[in-house]
C-alpha cells in the first residue's frame, strides 16, 4: 500500500493537499481523452475516459441493487450516496429521489448498479442488472460489483445509446475511490491555502472537486432519514441503515433549547434597553464608562449572550462555530469565575489582602519620597536647577500625600470592597480580572500624573535639544539632556511596571474572550470534523482491474483553527508593541492606559 503522489491525485481528482509520492508519475491513468486511431470513423467511437467513482465504505456489503448518487461533469465524477436494494417498484424510486432533490436542493439520480455476488452468480440476475438501464438512464452507467469470497472489484461505465446505435457505445475507466461517509457528512471542508509553488488559480481549481464532493454528501441529508427498520416501499444502505444516531440528552436539550433561549433573549433585550438609556450617555458617565475595562467587558459579555441565545438560526456552519466557540468561551470564564470564589473565601484571602494594602501602600508612598527627596537634592553628584526641583519635587509630594490619604479615609471600606470584587467573579473571570485591572489603574493614577508631568517636560526638553543640534551642527555635548533623562528614568520605570502588569491581566482577559475553545477541542477530539483536505492510499493497483484508493482527511492544523475561528475582543485598552513603548519613552510622548479614539494602534 501506498500514498498517490500530488500530481496523480490532482489529475483524478483535484485534491487540495499534498501526499507522498511512491513510485512514477503515472500511476493513475491519464484522465484527458485519448484519441481515436488513425483511419477510423469519428463518429463510430468515442474517445475513453477515466471517471472517478466515489464508493461509500459502509455499503461495500450491501446487497445487490441500485447506485444512487450524482453525477459531477465538471469533474468527471460520480459520488455514490447509497444503495437501493431489491425488490423495488421504480416509479417509486424515482419519487424518492424527487422528494431527495426538492429537500436539498441536489441532482440525485441512479448512477448504475452494484453486484455483490455472495453466492455462486446467476445469469438472470447479471441481464436484469445490465437490463436497468434502460429504466433508468444515465451517461455514463456504472456497473460495480464485487467478486464473491475474495476483495476483488470490477468496475466499468458504459455509454449505452441504445440498439438502434449499438456502434455508438463505449466503455470508460473508472477510478474506484472509497470514503467515510460519516466522516465526510460531518466534516467541514476549508479552503486550502496558496502553495509557494502553485498559483492561487490552480489551488481553487483542485479545491473544486473536493468541495462538490463533500458539498454533495453535506446536502444529502434528507437521504439519510431512512433506516432498515422503516417500512418504507424503498429500502436504501447508507451510512444511517443500521440506526440514526441518536440521543436521549441532545434530543431532551434540543426540545428545551427553544424556550430557554426565548427567555433568555426576552431578558437579555431588557437588559440592553436598560444599558442604552439616556442617563448613561450624559457627561461624565459616558466618558467614565467609555474608559473603564470593566464597562467594556460587560458589554462585550452582553454582544456575546444575545447572539448566542438568539432564536434565530445559523445560516452556515461558520456562523454555528462561532456561536458554539463563544458558548464554550462563557462557559469556561462562569466556571473560572467560581472556582476563584470558592478559593478566596475558603481561605479568607480578602481579609488577608485588605490587612495588607494599607502597609503596602505606605511603603510605595515612603519609598516615592525617598526617591523624590534624592531627586531634589544633587543626584549622583549632578547640579540640578534648585529651584525647579524644589518647585517639582513639592509638586510631586502633595500628590504623594493626597493619595496616601485617601488610601487611609478608604481602608475601613476597603476589604467590602475587596468581597464586592470577588463576588463579581460569578460573572465570570474576565469580569474580575476587568475590575481588577481598573482598581490598579485606580490605585496608580498618582504614579500616572508623576509620569505625564514628566514626559511633558521631557519632550519640551527633546525639542530643544533638536533645536539646537540643527543650531550647532552637534559639535557641542549638552549636560542638560543627561539631567533630564536621568531624572524620568525610574518614573518610566515605576510607570513600565504598572503597565506591564495591566498589560498582562489585560492580555488574559482577551485569550479568554478570544481562544476558539470548541473548535480546539473539536480539532483534538474529532479532527476529522474540521478538514483541512485530503490523502489517498492506495489499495488495488493491478493490470486489468480499477484502481481503487482510500479517501482519507487530513484535520486542520491547530494554527489554522486559531486562526479561522478567533473570536473577536472587547478591545477596550490599547495594543502597544515593544517598539511602539520605548519609541513614545524615547521620545516623550505619552502612553495612555485606555485606546484612544480615531488614533492608530499599533
Amino acid at each position: 500500500m501506498g500514498l498517490v503522489s500530488r500530481g496523480a491525485a490532482e489529475a483524478g481528482l483535484g485534491a487540495a493537499s499534498a501526499v507522498d509520492r511512491p513510485g512514477p508519475p503515472d500511476a493513475v491513468p491519464n484522465p484527458t481523452p485519448t484519441p481515436p486511431a488513425e483511419g477510423a470513423d469519428p463518429g463510430s467511437s468515442r474517445p475513453s475516459m477515466v471517471l472517478k467513482a466515489f464508493f461509500p465504505t459502509c455499503c461495500a456489503s450491501a446487497d445487490s441493487g441500485l447506485l444512487v448518487g450524482r453525477w459531477v461533469p465538471e469533474q468527471s465524477s460520480a459520488v455514490v450516496l447509497a444503495v437501493v436494494h431489491f425488490p423495488f417498484i421504480p416509479i417509486q424510486v424515482k419519487e424518492l429521489l424527487a422528494q431527495v432533490q426538492q429537500a436539498s436542493q441536489v441532482g440525485v439520480t441512479v448512477l448504475g448498479t452494484w453486484c455483490h455476488r455472495r453466492q455462486e452468480p446467476e445469469e438472470s440476475l447479471g441481464h436484469f442488472l445490465e437490463g436497468l438501464g434502460a429504466i433508468f438512464s444515465h451517461k455514463p452507467w456504472f456497473q460495480l460489483c464485487r467478486e464473491r469470497g475474495s476483495k476483488s472489484w470490477s468496475c466499468k461505465a458504459t455509454h449505452w445509446q441504445g440498439p438502434a446505435s449499438p456502434a455508438a457505445s463505449g466503455e470508460d475507466q473508472v477510478m474506484l475511490i472509497f470514503y467515510d461517509q460519516r466522516k465526510v457528512l460531518l466534516s467541514q471542508l476549508h479552503p486550502p491555502t496558496a502553495l509557494p509553488n502553485r498559483q492561487a488559480g490552480d489551488t481553487t481549481a483542485s479545491a473544486g472537486g473536493l468541495a462538490a464532493v463533500f458539498d454533495t454528501v453535506a446536502r444529502s441529508e434528507a437521504l439519510f432519514q431512512s433506516d432498515r427498520f422503516d417500512e418504507g416501499p424503498v429500502r436504501l444502505s447508507h451510512w444511517q441503515s443500521e440506526g440514526m444516531e441518536a440521543s436521549i440528552l441532545v434530543e431532551l436539550a434540543k426540545w428545551a433549547a427553544g424556550p430557554v433561549c426565548l427567555f433568555l433573549a426576552c431578558l437579555l433585550s431588557l437588559i440592553s434597553a436598560a444599558s442604552a438609556c439616556r442617563v448613561f450617555k450624559l457627561w461624565p458617565l459616558s466618558f467614565i464608562w467609555s474608559k473603564l475595562s470593566t464597562c467594556e467587558q460587560l458589554r462585550h459579555r452582553l454582544e456575546q449572550l444575545t447572539l448566542i441565545f438568539s432564536t434565530q438560526k445559523a445560516e452556515s456552519p461558520a456562523q454555528l462555530m462561532r456561536k458554539a466557540n463563544m458558548l464554550v468561551s462563557v462557559l469556561l470564564d462562569v466556571a473560572l469565575g467560581l472556582m476563584l470564589l470558592s478559593w478566596l473565601h475558603r481561605k479568607d484571602l480578602i481579609g488577608q489582602l485588605a490587612d495588607a494594602l494599607i502597609p503596602v501602600a505606605d511603603h510605595v508612598a515612603e519609598e516615592l519620597q525617598h526617591l523624590l527627596q534624592w531627586l531634589m537634592g544633587a543626584p549622583a553628584g549632578l547640579k540640578m536647577n534648585r529651584a525647579l526641583d524644589q518647585v517639582l519635587g513639592r509638586f510631586f509630594l502633595y500628590h504623594i500625600h493626597l493619595w496616601i490619604s485617601y488610601i487611609h479615609l478608604m481602608s475601613p471600606f476597603i476589604e467590602r470592597i475587596l468581597w464586592h470584587v470577588g463576588l463579581s467573579a460569578c460573572l465570570g473571570l474576565t469580569v474580575a480580572l476587568s475590575i481588577l485591572s481598573d482598581i490598579i489603574a485606580l490605585l496608580t493614577f498618582h504614579i500616572y500624573c508623576f509620569y505625564v508631568y514628566g514626559a511633558r517636560l521631557y519632550c519640551l526638553k527633546i525639542h530643544g535639544l533638536s533645536s539646537l543640534w540643527r543650531l550647532f551642527r552637534g559639535k557641542k555635548w549638552n549636560v542638560l539632556r543627561q539631567r533630564v533623562d536621568s531624572c524620568s528614568y525610574d518614573l518610566d520605570q515605576l510607570r513600565l511596571l504598572v503597565v506591564a502588569v495591566q498589560g498582562l491581566i489585560h492580555l488574559l482577559v482577551d485569550l479568554i474572550n478570544s481562544l476558539p475553545l470548541y473548535s480546539l477541542g473539536l480539532r483534538l477530539c474529532r479532527p476529522y470534523r474540521l478538514a483541512a483536505g485530503v490523502k489517498f492510499r492506495v489499495l488495488e493497483h493491478e493490470t486489468g482491474r480499477p484502481l481503487r484508493l482510500l479517501m482519507q482527511i487530513n484535520p486542520l492544523p491547530y494554527s489554522r483553527v486559531v486562526h479561522t475561528y478567533r473570536l473577536p475582543t472587547c478591545g477596550c485598552h490599547p495594543k502597544h508593541s515593544w517598539g511602539s513603548l520605548c519609541r513614545k519613552l524615547f521620545f516623550g510622548e505619552l502612553i495612555y492606559p485606555w485606546r484612544q479614539r480615531g488614533n492608530k494602534q499599533d
